[in-house]
C-alpha cells in the first residue's frame, strides 16, 4: 500500500470537490427543484454507511425513491431500474449516476475520496473475514474497481477482491484506469465492462493481504466490538 500516494490523493480531492461543486453547482440545483416538485418530499437521502477505521459517516445522495423506509436484503442489493419504487426523476438520475453527486460533500468533509472501494451499510460489518479488513485502510471512494467491472452485477465475492485489491494496489495509474472506464460506465452501462474474478485469482490476493497487512486493533474495535468483551 502506497501510504504516501494515498495521503497525496486525499489533498488532491479535496480541491477537485470544492471546484466540482462549484462547477456542478447549476445541475446539483436543476436536480434539487426537480426532485423537489415530482412529489414535494426531501431532496438529499442520508445514510449510514462504513468508512475508513470502521467508523461511521453519513453517505449523501439524491433522493431517487418514493419511500426511504424499504426493506433491504444484503443478497439482493441492488435496485433494478424497473424498480417500483424509483421515482421519474430518481430512475433517470440513477442511470447517469448523478445521484451521487452530493457525495462531493462527504470528499470535503473527509469522509470519503473520488476513487477507492464503496461504503457499505453496517449490516455487512459482520461478514468481513480479516484479510478483506484491509478495504478500510483507505477512505471510500464516489467510484471504485469494482463499479468498473460489472458492479450489480458481480457476485459479493468478486466485489470483495476488488476492494482488497484497491486497497493493496492504489497508484495513480490504477486511479486514471479506473476515472476513464467510470465514464464509459456511465454512457454505455456497467455490464458491459463485467469482469468476474477467477478463484485462482482471488486465492492469490488472498494470500499477498494475508502476507502484507496486519489487521488494525482499532478497525476490529469498530467492526466487532462483541469481541473485545
Amino acid at each position: 500500500m502506497n501510504r504516501v500516494y494515498i495521503k497525496f490523493k486525499y489533498a488532491l480531492d479535496f480541491f477537485l470537490a470544492a471546484a466540482g461543486l462549484i462547477l456542478f453547482s447549476p445541475l446539483l440545483l436543476g436536480v434539487a427543484i426537480a426532485i423537489k416538485a415530482e412529489d414535494g418530499g426531501t431532496v438529499i437521502f442520508r445514510q449510514t454507511r462504513t468508512g475508513v477505521g470502521g467508523k461511521k459517516f453519513y453517505c449523501y445522495k439524491f433522493r431517487s425513491m418514493k419511500s426511504e423506509h424499504v426493506s433491504y436484503d444484503k443478497n439482493k442489493r441492488v435496485i433494478k431500474d424497473n424498480n417500483p419504487n424509483l421515482t421519474k426523476v430518481g430512475r433517470f438520475i440513477r442511470k447517469f449516476k448523478i445521484d451521487e453527486l452530493p457525495q462531493l460533500l462527504n470528499v470535503i468533509k473527509g469522509d470519503m475520496c473520488f476513487i477507492a472501494p464503496r461504503p457499505l451499510l453496517p449490516v455487512y460489518d459482520g461478514d468481513y473475514e480479516d484479510w478483506e479488513l484491509v478495504k478500510f485502510e483507505v477512505r471510500p471512494g464516489m467510484t471504485g474497481l469494482g463499479q468498473v467491472c460489472g458492479n450489480g452485477y458481480l457476485d459479493m465475492k468478486d466485489r470483495k477482491y476488488y476492494d482488497a485489491y484497491y486497497a493493496l494496489h492504489a497508484s495513480p495509474w490504477l486511479d486514471a484506469k479506473i476515472a476513464v472506464k467510470t465514464v464509459g460506465v456511465v454512457l454505455f452501462g456497467e455490464n458491459k465492462f463485467l469482469r468476474p474474478v477467477s478463484e485462482p485469482e482471488y486465492r492469490r490476493l488472498k494470500c499477498e493481504v494475508k502476507r502484507r497487512y496486519t489487521v488494525q486493533p482499532d478497525t476490529v474495535a469498530q467492526l466487532r466490538p462483541s469481541t473485545l468483551r
